[in-house]
Protein backbone atom coordinates (compact mmCIF):
# COMPACT_ATOMS: atom_id res chain seq x y z
CA UNK A 1 0.00 0.00 0.00
CA UNK A 2 1.71 3.18 -1.24
CA UNK A 3 1.07 6.69 0.08
CA UNK A 4 0.81 9.60 -2.37
CA UNK A 5 0.34 13.25 -1.39
CA UNK A 6 -1.65 15.44 -3.78
CA UNK A 7 -0.70 19.06 -3.06
CA UNK A 8 -3.14 21.61 -4.45
CA UNK A 9 -1.34 24.77 -5.60
CA UNK A 10 -3.54 25.96 -8.44
CA UNK A 11 -4.96 29.16 -6.92
CA UNK A 12 -3.99 32.77 -7.56
CA UNK A 13 -4.52 33.97 -3.97
CA UNK A 14 -6.13 37.31 -4.80
CA UNK A 15 -7.16 37.99 -1.18
CA UNK A 16 -3.52 38.04 -0.13
CA UNK A 17 -2.97 41.24 -2.10
CA UNK A 18 0.42 40.15 -3.46
CA UNK A 19 1.80 40.41 -6.99
CA UNK A 20 2.57 36.70 -7.23
CA UNK A 21 0.49 33.66 -6.21
CA UNK A 22 0.71 33.16 -2.46
CA UNK A 23 2.11 29.64 -2.76
CA UNK A 24 5.21 31.13 -4.40
CA UNK A 25 5.76 34.02 -1.96
CA UNK A 26 9.17 33.82 -0.28
CA UNK A 27 9.16 33.48 3.49
CA UNK A 28 12.65 33.51 4.92
CA UNK A 29 14.80 31.67 2.42
CA UNK A 30 12.06 29.59 0.77
CA UNK A 31 8.73 29.96 -1.03
CA UNK A 32 5.61 28.85 0.81
CA UNK A 33 5.07 25.81 -1.43
CA UNK A 34 8.49 24.41 -0.52
CA UNK A 35 7.65 24.35 3.19
CA UNK A 36 4.54 22.35 2.33
CA UNK A 37 6.41 19.95 0.05
CA UNK A 38 9.14 19.43 2.65
CA UNK A 39 6.54 18.22 5.16
CA UNK A 40 5.75 15.32 2.83
CA UNK A 41 9.30 14.89 1.54
CA UNK A 42 10.56 14.39 5.09
CA UNK A 43 7.76 12.09 6.23
CA UNK A 44 8.86 8.44 6.18
CA UNK A 45 5.42 7.06 5.26
CA UNK A 46 4.94 9.21 2.16
CA UNK A 47 6.19 7.59 -1.05
CA UNK A 48 5.37 10.16 -3.73
CA UNK A 49 4.07 13.68 -4.29
CA UNK A 50 1.91 15.15 -7.02
CA UNK A 51 1.41 18.91 -7.30
CA UNK A 52 -1.58 20.45 -9.04
CA UNK A 53 0.04 23.69 -10.17
CA UNK A 54 -1.18 27.07 -11.36
CA UNK A 55 -0.88 27.22 -15.14
CA UNK A 56 2.37 28.90 -16.20
CA UNK A 57 4.21 28.19 -12.95
CA UNK A 58 5.14 24.58 -13.64
CA UNK A 59 8.77 25.26 -14.55
CA UNK A 60 9.20 27.45 -11.47
CA UNK A 61 7.99 24.53 -9.38
CA UNK A 62 10.38 22.14 -11.15
CA UNK A 63 13.27 24.48 -10.38
CA UNK A 64 12.29 24.74 -6.72
CA UNK A 65 11.97 20.96 -6.41
CA UNK A 66 15.48 20.55 -7.80
CA UNK A 67 16.91 23.32 -5.63
CA UNK A 68 15.40 22.01 -2.39
CA UNK A 69 15.83 18.30 -3.23
CA UNK A 70 12.14 17.39 -3.30
CA UNK A 71 12.81 14.10 -5.05
CA UNK A 72 9.47 12.53 -4.07
CA UNK A 73 7.79 14.93 -6.52
CA UNK A 74 6.75 12.63 -9.38
CA UNK A 75 3.98 14.49 -11.19
CA UNK A 76 2.97 18.09 -11.89
CA UNK A 77 -0.56 18.61 -13.18
CA UNK A 78 -2.23 21.75 -14.51
CA UNK A 79 -4.82 23.27 -12.17
CA UNK A 80 -8.47 23.82 -13.07
CA UNK A 81 -10.76 26.82 -12.94
CA UNK A 82 -11.92 25.91 -9.42
CA UNK A 83 -10.55 24.07 -6.42
CA UNK A 84 -12.61 20.98 -7.18
CA UNK A 85 -11.51 20.95 -10.81
CA UNK A 86 -7.90 21.16 -9.66
CA UNK A 87 -8.29 18.21 -7.30
CA UNK A 88 -10.12 16.26 -9.99
CA UNK A 89 -7.26 16.89 -12.44
CA UNK A 90 -4.81 15.55 -9.88
CA UNK A 91 -6.89 12.47 -9.14
CA UNK A 92 -7.50 11.60 -12.79
CA UNK A 93 -3.79 11.94 -13.55
CA UNK A 94 -3.07 9.16 -11.04
CA UNK A 95 -5.29 6.64 -12.82
CA UNK A 96 -3.07 3.78 -13.94
CA UNK A 97 -0.27 4.99 -11.65
CA UNK A 98 -1.71 4.04 -8.26
CA UNK A 99 -3.37 0.85 -7.07
CA UNK A 100 -6.92 0.74 -5.70
CA UNK A 101 -5.81 0.37 -2.09
CA UNK A 102 -3.11 3.05 -2.20
CA UNK A 103 -3.76 6.06 0.03
CA UNK A 104 -3.97 9.58 -1.41
CA UNK A 105 -3.49 12.55 0.89
CA UNK A 106 -5.13 15.75 -0.39
CA UNK A 107 -3.57 18.90 1.05
CA UNK A 108 -3.64 22.64 0.38
CA UNK A 109 -0.30 23.96 -0.82
CA UNK A 110 -0.82 27.08 1.30
CA UNK A 111 -1.03 25.17 4.58
CA UNK A 112 2.73 24.98 5.17
CA UNK A 113 2.76 24.57 8.96
CA UNK A 114 2.01 20.87 8.77
CA UNK A 115 3.15 18.71 11.69
CA UNK A 116 4.40 15.19 10.92
CA UNK A 117 2.09 13.81 13.61
CA UNK A 118 -0.93 15.11 11.67
CA UNK A 119 0.25 13.35 8.50
CA UNK A 120 0.85 10.15 10.44
CA UNK A 121 -2.61 10.12 11.98
CA UNK A 122 -4.51 10.89 8.78
CA UNK A 123 -2.66 8.00 7.10
CA UNK A 124 -3.39 5.68 10.04
CA UNK A 125 -7.12 6.38 10.03
CA UNK A 126 -7.40 6.16 6.24
CA UNK A 127 -5.62 2.82 6.19
CA UNK A 128 -8.05 1.48 8.81
CA UNK A 129 -11.31 3.00 7.52
CA UNK A 130 -10.77 4.00 3.89
CA UNK A 131 -10.81 7.75 4.52
CA UNK A 132 -9.77 10.34 7.08
CA UNK A 133 -10.18 14.08 7.58
CA UNK A 134 -8.10 16.08 10.03
CA UNK A 135 -10.28 17.85 12.54
CA UNK A 136 -10.29 19.99 15.66
CA UNK A 137 -12.92 20.90 18.26
CA UNK A 138 -14.82 24.13 17.67
CA UNK A 139 -14.28 26.43 20.64
CA UNK A 140 -16.50 29.41 19.76
CA UNK A 141 -20.26 29.76 20.14
CA UNK A 142 -22.28 29.45 16.91
CA UNK A 143 -25.64 31.23 16.60
CA UNK A 144 -28.16 30.93 13.76
CA UNK A 145 -29.32 34.14 12.09
CA UNK A 146 -33.06 34.77 12.35
CA UNK A 147 -34.63 34.55 8.88
CA UNK A 148 -37.02 37.45 9.45
CA UNK A 149 -34.53 39.71 11.22
CA UNK A 150 -30.89 38.81 10.39
CA UNK A 151 -29.65 41.21 13.07
CA UNK A 152 -31.05 38.93 15.78
CA UNK A 153 -31.00 35.29 16.83
CA UNK A 154 -32.88 32.88 19.07
CA UNK A 155 -31.02 29.64 18.22
CA UNK A 156 -27.53 28.30 18.66
CA UNK A 157 -25.67 25.13 17.78
CA UNK A 158 -23.98 23.39 20.74
CA UNK A 159 -20.27 23.55 19.99
CA UNK A 160 -19.82 20.05 21.39
CA UNK A 161 -21.58 18.77 18.26
CA UNK A 162 -19.17 20.52 15.86
CA UNK A 163 -15.74 19.76 14.41
CA UNK A 164 -13.52 22.02 12.30
CA UNK A 165 -12.25 20.05 9.32
CA UNK A 166 -9.39 21.00 7.01
CA UNK A 167 -6.59 19.36 5.05
CA UNK A 168 -4.77 17.03 5.00
CA UNK A 169 -7.48 14.56 4.11
CA UNK A 170 -6.74 10.99 3.01
CA UNK A 171 -8.68 8.47 0.94
CA UNK A 172 -8.19 5.08 -0.65
CA UNK A 173 -7.49 5.78 -4.29
CA UNK A 174 -10.40 3.71 -5.60
CA UNK A 175 -12.83 5.69 -3.41
CA UNK A 176 -11.32 9.03 -4.36
CA UNK A 177 -11.26 8.31 -8.08
CA UNK A 178 -14.75 6.83 -8.31
CA UNK A 179 -16.35 9.65 -6.31
CA UNK A 180 -14.76 12.39 -8.43
CA UNK A 181 -16.11 10.69 -11.55
CA UNK A 182 -19.54 10.42 -9.92
CA UNK A 183 -19.50 14.01 -8.68
CA UNK A 184 -18.63 15.54 -12.04
CA UNK A 185 -21.07 13.30 -13.90
CA UNK A 186 -23.92 14.27 -11.54
CA UNK A 187 -22.84 17.85 -10.81
CA UNK A 188 -22.85 17.13 -7.07
CA UNK A 189 -20.44 18.68 -4.56
CA UNK A 190 -18.28 20.50 -7.08
CA UNK A 191 -19.49 24.11 -6.97
CA UNK A 192 -18.69 27.06 -4.74
CA UNK A 193 -16.58 26.30 -1.69
CA UNK A 194 -17.00 22.53 -1.92
CA UNK A 195 -13.94 20.40 -1.27
CA UNK A 196 -13.28 16.66 -1.29
CA UNK A 197 -14.77 16.15 2.17
CA UNK A 198 -18.05 17.98 1.50
CA UNK A 199 -18.36 16.23 -1.86
CA UNK A 200 -17.90 12.85 -0.20
CA UNK A 201 -20.65 13.53 2.34
CA UNK A 202 -23.03 14.72 -0.38
CA UNK A 203 -22.36 11.45 -2.21
CA UNK A 204 -23.22 9.38 0.86
CA UNK A 205 -19.76 8.62 2.26
CA UNK A 206 -19.26 8.47 6.05
CA UNK A 207 -16.07 10.32 6.97
CA UNK A 208 -13.67 9.47 9.80
CA UNK A 209 -11.94 12.06 11.95
CA UNK A 210 -8.17 12.18 12.40
CA UNK A 211 -6.09 14.46 14.60
CA UNK A 212 -5.57 18.07 13.55
CA UNK A 213 -3.53 21.05 14.73
CA UNK A 214 -4.39 24.69 15.44
CA UNK A 215 -1.10 25.63 13.79
CA UNK A 216 -2.17 24.14 10.45
CA UNK A 217 -3.76 27.33 9.13
CA UNK A 218 -4.43 28.24 5.52
CA UNK A 219 -2.56 31.33 4.31
CA UNK A 220 -5.42 33.49 3.09
CA UNK A 221 -4.83 36.99 4.43
CA UNK A 222 -1.78 39.20 5.03
CA UNK A 223 -2.24 38.54 8.76
CA UNK A 224 -1.94 34.79 8.14
CA UNK A 225 1.25 35.41 6.20
CA UNK A 226 2.78 37.45 9.03
CA UNK A 227 1.99 34.64 11.48
CA UNK A 228 3.71 32.19 9.17
CA UNK A 229 6.76 34.46 8.83
CA UNK A 230 7.12 34.45 12.61
CA UNK A 231 6.72 30.66 12.74
CA UNK A 232 9.28 30.15 9.98
CA UNK A 233 11.79 32.45 11.65
CA UNK A 234 11.40 30.60 14.95
CA UNK A 235 11.77 27.24 13.20
CA UNK A 236 14.91 28.38 11.39
CA UNK A 237 16.42 29.58 14.67
CA UNK A 238 15.68 26.20 16.30
CA UNK A 239 17.22 24.29 13.42
CA UNK A 240 20.50 26.24 13.45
Amino acid sequence: MAICAIVIAGGVGSRMGQKIPKQFINVGEKPVIVYTLEAFQNHPLVDSIEVVCLDGWEQVLVAYAKQYKIDKLKWIVKGGTSGQESIRNGVYNLEGKLSEDDICIVHDGVRPMLDPEVITDVIRVAQSHGNAVTSMPYNEQIFIIDEEDPTTTTQYIPRETLRRVSTPQAYRFDLLDSKYHEAFEKGVGIDGSNYTNTMMVQLGVRLNFAAGSDRNIKLTTPENLEFFRAWAAEKEARDE
